[in-house]
């Protein structure tokens, strides 16, 4: 992951004149742009129908009602998941089958599941649950993904933040943090081509969160791998290994890792993936047997007929990049041909996941986001990747260019540069948005 430098003298650095000439070239540009009557949409990082259809074979799936075993899948029973799926993701993951559960088409649901029972009966060596500590707090590195955030506040539990940077969250901030405050429980973490920015965990960045000292004994980091395979160069950068880290450094049921197909095959119909210690499995699984008898069974078998193996996965992936990788580049050369030198903006290049992150001149994020939404370009509101959508210095967005065709990410991104300039121009000439 990159991020683009300027490269020229800066608006800022025009005289007063040419900025004022910037600005009226830029709201001409921005009048034809509403005039061209566009209904785009990069809010959400969902698969494109193409990507869909790579996963079209599991319609046909599984040939058989039988497992490995011979237990028939149709029935009740087998809680931790199909041992034959579970053994793809453990090789996936860099983990022992005997850590790994799968369950349901979605890893949020498990990330909700266990924070509830953490609460309601918190964890084995916990002095008591969560729900009857005076506070719980989580640490979030920003920027960060929106949904872990809105889970944490829906929960009751307060955020804490830190600054993700290229190699992971600063974990020297997370350490201090956590050392002498027992109301900090956990931290969120999407290790690798995080949401937004496309960091990668670095090994020496996750020895150091697994090795910490924590004033709560019963300390979780949720290790949310959700792109753990979304690569999008053919150099795929592997993911550290939490669970042997903690293990080493003695604290084996710090991490919880999340994971799913959910932009594998079906976003709607995949399945999900916890690895942990195998303290925190049976734990999670006699919590979980008050709720459930058994995943989806078939649709497991399912996944393992179309996969074949974990190599099976890493080729289906190869066929996803050769989707989205032209949309990434679409967005980089959008901006790099309407802001680069312009010193108004900065973005990322991401090597996997499946965002850019934006960040504008500040205190124009929310402003560039509304005349995007008025030219009939839809973004993710300014502040998302921060808890409660609070950017305090009003500079970031998350752009999301899966979803689209590329003909339609290279108008979106014509456009919200265009947003962006006309932004930066307004403030810099004192000229706000009723000022035309």
């Amino acid at each position: 992951m990159t991020t683009t430098q300027p490269t020229a003298a800066p608006l800022a650095s025009l005289a007063r004149e040419e900025q004022e000439a910037f600005l009226a070239a830029k709201r001409e540009e921005y009048a034809a742009l509403q005039a061209e009557g566009l209904t785009l949409d990069l809010t959400r990082g969902k698969p494109s129908s193409a990507q869909l259809d790579l996963s079209d074979a599991l319609l046909h799936l599984p040939t058989t009602t039988k497992d490995r075993s011979g237990a028939d899948v149709r029935n009740y029973g087998g809680l931790e998941g199909l041992t034959e799926l579970r053994e793809i993701f453990a090789d996936l993951l860099g983990v022992e089958v005997a850590q790994v559960v799968c369950g349901g088409n979605s890893s949020l649901t498990m990330m909700h599941d266990t924070l509830v029972h953490l609460l309601l009966h918190g964890a084995p060596e916990s002095p008591r649950p969560w729900k009857d500590e005076p506070v719980v707090k989580f640490v979030c590195p920003v920027p960060g993904y929106d949904r872990h955030f809105t889970m944490l506040a829906d929960l009751g539990i307060e955020m804490v933040t830190v600054d993700m940077r290229e190699d992971g969250p600063d974990a020297e901030a997370v350490a201090a943090l956590v050392a002498d405050d027992p109301s900090i429980k956990g931290m969120w973490i999407v290790p690798t081509y995080a949401n937004p920015t496309g960091s990668v965990c670095s090994q020496e960045v996750a020895a150091r969160l697994m090795s910490m000292p924590t004033a709560a004994p019963d300390f979780r980091v949720f290790w949310d791998n959700a792109y753990a395979f979304h690569h999008l160069t053919e150099e795929e950068a592997k993911s550290a290994d939490a669970l042997s880290l903690a293990s080493a450094s003695g604290h084996p049921d710090r991490p919880v890792m999340f994971a799913s197909t959910s932009k594998i095959t079906f976003a709607g119909a995949g399945v999900a993936v916890l690895a942990t210690s195998v303290a925190n499995k049976t734990w999670f699984l006699r919590h979980r047997a008050m709720a459930s008898i058994g995943p989806d069974k078939i649709n497991h078998l399912r996944h393992v007929e179309f996969f074949g193996s974990p190599d099976g996965v890493l080729e289906h992936m190869r066929r996803h990049r050769e989707i989205i990788a032209p949309k990434f580049a679409a967005v980089d050369e959008a901006l790099t041909t309407a802001l680069g030198g312009l010193g108004i903006a900065t973005w990322t290049r991401p090597t996997g996941g499946y965002f850019v992150n934006l960040d504008v001149l500040d205190g124009t994020a929310t402003r560039v986001v509304r005349l995007a939404k008025e030219a009939g370009i839809a973004l993710t509101p300014a502040g998302s990747a921060f808890p409660h959508g609070r950017d305090p210095h009003d500079r970031n967005i998350r752009l999301a260019p899966t979803f689209p065709g590329l003909a339609e990410v290279r108008t979106a991104m014509a456009g919200v540069a265009t947003c962006v300039a006309l932004a930066a121009a307004e403030q810099l000439v004192g000229a706000g948005p009723d000022q035309a």
